[in-house]
């Protein structure tokens, strides 16, 4: 282990407080919403700590939304989607990190397609300017050209996607888990025909149909208010027509009777094999409880799953199992990885054991408590980011298309946090005993609208000038020990991040022993002198606090991140680990 004495240290610490319970209750995500005329729903979260706004454009509309026989267009639109507009037809990116854009991006899932940047405040003009323009004025420049160039980074990415290992399960498993016709029974890439045979009308009338504003979220987080978005939002998209309104798929869960096996040979390096049942949409309690349910059974080494086919009977080297949230129907997945020289049938025993289990007794209390915690933790982290995935404005732009709610979040958090081992029992019966499909892979040898514009198109608004990043001020101090402390004060959310710096990495590895310095590191959250390597994960577990190594090539460094409430177990923990 690490003596202090001997080693120079750099101890980074970020301190958050929030008047709250010692429970560490959510931070509620303040915000306002207000529309359009033409449909656009806006919703703005103010968030002053430093001058950035997340700007996040979530458009209702995903593969699902595809028939067969077009399938991938979702997926493809959102590649033309940066390829320039009637007033900028140049790489969308570019203007983007001329001002310091972070965070620039697109997805596709089944049931939406976003567009997010977070974009410096006197930059905000550039990006409502973008965003609309695409929005507005991309037709005139999508041609021929630019959709045969993007089919083919499209059929790319499937190509590369599909050549990972396992890299077919999702588009094998969609296509056996619901009946021919079913929205999520083809992949969001789409099919290689498909792609190929899709033409300039059908990617138009795609844009048509979905991209209108009144199909379409904008959340902005960050550094604005109200009266300024209003402002803004109107000047960039309040000229943009409506377009017809969506015709929106009903739920349709296909829960299934009985079960169906296959098998699949791919070049992979284990075997693995997966269990699928069709369960609740996203919205609903089942939700909340079921991705609880995967928690307890494979979140983290003191889950079930974990401890029974990885520690004790060696069974799997890795087992995982997810709740696949999605809008018309969801799906609960498991997957264990076959260790070496095992009986794959006692592996799929001991899952089903396991899961009987489960059934039968539900969770005890004390792990319930502290998947609760775990996940409290897990949200509370997220909270600190404005934009990108899981922060503030992704969060509320989610809630305001499924729900139609930006708080959504708070029910499910709440059906979460109240959730009893008798639910969760209950919820596991209903979906979980009956209806698996089971995957065994193998290696082998847019309404009419006028209005005036009153923006310039002509040329990009670029900000002429930009604001002093105001940080917390750096505190220094030194142990008697010699240990240097370095502590930037934050206190939006209560988080404790702290990072233990030594100078030494890959470097210094002996010549015959690569990958020493690695090795040395990931072993210190193996067990300490009081706590074996079960006990100290349960340990973390209890207090939500994620405890982790890094190595780079000449530095290292043991990271905590741990509620401010259970910052002193937190740091017992670090010593224990240290010493």
């Amino acid at each position: 282990m690490f003596s202090i004495k001997r080693t120079f240290l750099i101890l980074s610490l970020i301190s958050f407080s929030f008047a709250s319970l010692a429970s560490e209750d959510i931070p509620e995500i303040t915000y306002e919403k207000f529309t359009l005329p033409n449909g656009l729903r806006v919703i703005v979260h103010e968030d002053h700590k430093i001058p950035v706004v997340a700007v996040n454009v979530w458009y209702h509309v995903g593969s699902k939304d595809e028939l067969p026989g077009k399938t991938g267009f979702a997926h493809l639109f959102e590649h033309l989607m940066f390829n320039g507009t009637e007033n900028y037809n140049d790489e969308y990116f570019g203007p983007f990190q001329q001002v310091g854009a972070t965070d620039m991006n697109g997805t596709t899932n089944a049931d939406r397609t976003n567009y997010f940047e977070n974009v410096p405040t006197p930059a905000l003009d550039l990006a409502l300017w973008m965003e609309s323009d695409r929005m507005g004025h991309l037709l005139g420049v999508v041609n021929e050209e630019k959709l045969n160039e993007q089919r083919g980074v499209v059929q790319n990415e499937k190509r590369q996607g599909e050549n990972q290992p396992f890299g077919r399960v999702f588009l094998q498993a969609g296509k056996a888990t619901f009946p021919q016709g079913h929205p999520y029974s083809w992949s969001t890439i789409g099919s290689m025909a498909d792609l190929n045979a899709a033409s300039l009308e059908d990617v138009q009338l795609w844009f048509k149909t979905y991209y209108g504003p009144n199909n379409a979220v904008l959340s902005l987080a960050g550094d604005i208010n109200v009266e300024e978005a209003k402002e803004l939002v109107n000047k960039y998209f309040g000229d943009i027509p409506a377009g017809p309104e969506p015709i929106k798929r009903k739920k349709w869960i296909a829960k299934r009777t009985g079960q169906t096996r296959e098998v699949m040979y791919d070049r992979v390096p284990n075997t693995r094999i997966y269990k699928v049942w069709n369960t609740a949409e996203k919205g609903t309690k089942d939700e909340a409880h079921l991705e609880l349910i995967a928690s307890l059974l494979a979140g983290g080494k003191n889950s079930s799953l974990y401890q029974s086919l990885v520690y004790e009977k060696q069974l799997a080297t890795n087992v995982s199992a997810f709740y696949y949230d999605r809008e018309i129907a969801g799906q609960f997945w498991i997957a264990a990885d076959l260790s070496n020289g095992q009986s794959l049938e006692e592996l799929e025993k001991g899952i089903d054991t396991a899961l009987r289990e489960f059934i039968k007794r539900g969770p005890t209390k004390k792990r319930l408590d502290n998947t609760i915690t775990s996940l409290r933790a897990s949200w509370i982290k997220g909270l600190q980011r404005v934009g990108g995935f899981g922060g503030k404005s992704d969060i509320l732009a989610k809630g305001e298309v499924y729900q139609g709610d930006p708080g959504a979040y708070k029910n499910l958090i709440s059906m979460v946090f109240n959730a009893t081992a008798k639910d969760l029992k209950a919820t596991a019966e209903k979906w979980l005993s009956d209806g698996d499909y089971v995957l065994t892979v193998i290696p082998n040898a847019q309404r009419s609208f006028n209005a005036e514009s009153t923006v310039d198109r002509s040329q990009l608004p670029f900000p002429t000038e930009f604001p002093t990043l105001d940080l917390p001020d750096i505190q220094r101090a030194k142990l008697s020990n010699g240990l240097e402390v370095v502590l930037a004060e934050r206190h939006d959310v209560p988080m404790i991040n702290l990072s233990v710096q030594f100078k030494s990495g890959h470097s210094s590895d002996i010549n015959d022993q690569p990958g020493l310095a690695s090795f040395s590191m990931s072993m210190l959250t193996e067990g300490t002198k009081r706590y074996n390597a079960l006990q100290l994960s349960s340990k973390l577990e209890e207090l939500g606090t994620d405890l982790y190594t890094n190595v780079g090539l000449d530095s290292s460094s043991i990271n905590v991140s741990s509620l401010k409430s259970n910052l002193i177990p937190s740091l017992d923990l670090l010593y224990e680990v240290m010493t």
